[in-house]
Formats: C-alpha cells, structure tokens, sequence
C-alpha cells in the first residue's frame, strides 16, 4: 500500500463518518490530517518486498487508531437505542389523570387506601396504577395490589351489593368479606394467555362472614340446600355483573367452584 493508496483509503473513511453521523468527530479528523501528512512525505510507501510485511502491520495500525478513536466520538443522539431495561412510564400510572380521577371517586365513596409505586415484574405481569385498599367499611381479608379502578368498583359492590343483599336475604350484616387475593402473575388456567390477576387487575372472593357467626362460602353454599344462600350468592354475583367487565362464578367451570372472580380486563360485558 503507498502513500497515494493510504490517502485514498484514509479519505474514504472520512467520507463513510460525515455521511454516517452527519458530521466528522475531532479525534477523527486529527488523525485523518496525521495520514495525510504522512502520506506527502512518502514515509509509508511499499514499493520494494523488503518493506512489504511493515506497511501490512502499518496499515493495520491506523485503522485500529481510526477505531479507538471513534469509541470518543459523539453520535447524534437520534442514533442511541435507549439502556437495557429503561422502559416508558405506564400510560395509566399513579402519577396519571385517570388514576387521580378514579382515586377522587374512591375517596367520594369512604374508601381509605395507599398509593402504591408502579411496578414493572417483568414477563407481562405489572402492577401499574395500583394501590392497597386500607378500608372499605368491611374488612377484606388478603387483599394485595389493586389498580384503582378494580379498586373503586369492588369496594361500591361491597356497599351496595352485598351488604344490602346479606340483609334481605339472609337477615344479618356482613363483617367480612375473605378473599383469595388479587395480584398474581400466573396464566389463566389451560391457557397461554396472562391472567388479569398478573396485573394487578382481578380480585377473587371466596366468602362472606355474618354478624351472627354464619360464613357463607361459594364452595358450600352456591349448591346448598338453603335456598336463602343461594340465592344470597347468586344475587351478589349479579351485583357484580353490573359494575365488573368480567364475573366468573361457580356457573362458569370448574376451576371457579369455590369462588367469585372479577376484573376489569377485556371489553366487558362477560357474566357467568
């Protein structure tokens, strides 16, 4: 490789830099005038065998310099993929407007609760626009994270849903409501798809708790022989159809024998 063949080369990777990043970096250049200088001197030419294995390890070394130097450069900001693992905000976080407004319902209904930070778990399954229900008038036994509007339409189906319904039908209030929780990042049941529960966003409950020491469980009572329980539980599950976008009940399968699931996924209107 002569000198004349080294400038060509040289100036072939300065056009590839300004082209590439709209603009050479400094380093570059500085190295790009040392080859040309060098180059006019004819201090790197190769025109006998003697020298031949030297301009080989030669012009080797300049395009490492050529590199290194590249690794100080400045490229445009456009060009950056964003780090590993920094993802956007959630659209409906507890720092949105739709969470504010649906908290301010929350709160018009006496709900007493705790934001929570929003959490990204990985796999799909995230609790965005969450919190802990503290108080809702009715102790709920194993509550977790909520988002707030599965939050707001379980605790106005607690009021006026169940507590009216366990006086009507079964002449006593309701003290407790046990549930089997809310967050789980899991996959729904003979499917691939994730559960409402790995956002956060499903609530199952299992039993309700009277104020004269009766416990009315989905699992005893959907089928028993007093028909007040019956019809006690199909009338809060009929509560819920109003105001849950999906309601799964005994009547659904198997899986939900025990149980009453909510949430607020999908396009609503699925009651069984």
């Amino acid at each position: 490789m002569t000198g004349q063949h080294t400038a060509w080369v040289s100036g072939l990777i300065y056009d590839a830099l300004r082209r590439r990043y709209n603009g050479l970096c400094h380093v570059a250049t500085l190295f790009y005038a040392a080859i040309m200088m060098r180059a006019e001197q004819k201090m790197w030419q190769c025109g006998s065998r003697v020298h031949a294995t030297c301009c080989r390890y030669a012009s080797l070394f300049v395009v490492l310099l050529i590199g290194l130097s590249l690794s100080g450069c400045d490229i445009p900001q456009g060009n950056r993929r964003p780090a590993h693992g920094i993802k956007k905000p959630p659209a409906v976080g507890v720092r949105s407007p739709e969470f504010k407004q649906c908290a301010g319902k929350l709160s018009s209904l006496g709900a007493r609760y705790t934001p929570l930070p929003d959490k990204n778990y990985g796999g799909g399954c995230t609790a965005y626009g969450a919190l802990q229900l503290d108080n809702i008038g009715v102790p709920v036994t194993r509550l977790g994270p909520m988002t707030c509007s599965l939050a707001q339409h379980f605790t106005a189906w607690v009021r006026y849903g169940v507590r009216p319904a366990a006086r009507i039908y079964l002449g006593s209030d309701v003290v407790r409501v046990d549930s089997f929780g809310t967050y789980n990042c899991r996959r729904i049941a003979g499917s691939s798809r994730l559960s409402e529960h790995a956002k956060a966003n499903a609530v199952d409950v299992a039993a309700f708790l009277l104020a004269d020491g009766r416990r009315i469980s989905l699992q005893n009572g959907w089928n028993a022989a007093d028909p007040r329980q019956r019809k006690f539980l199909r009338a809060v599950r009929d509560s819920a159809c109003k105001r849950f976008r999906t309601v799964l009940s005994p009547d659904y399968n198997a899986a939900h024998h025990d149980h009453l699931h909510f949430d607020m996924g999908g396009r609503g209107g699925y009651c069984r």
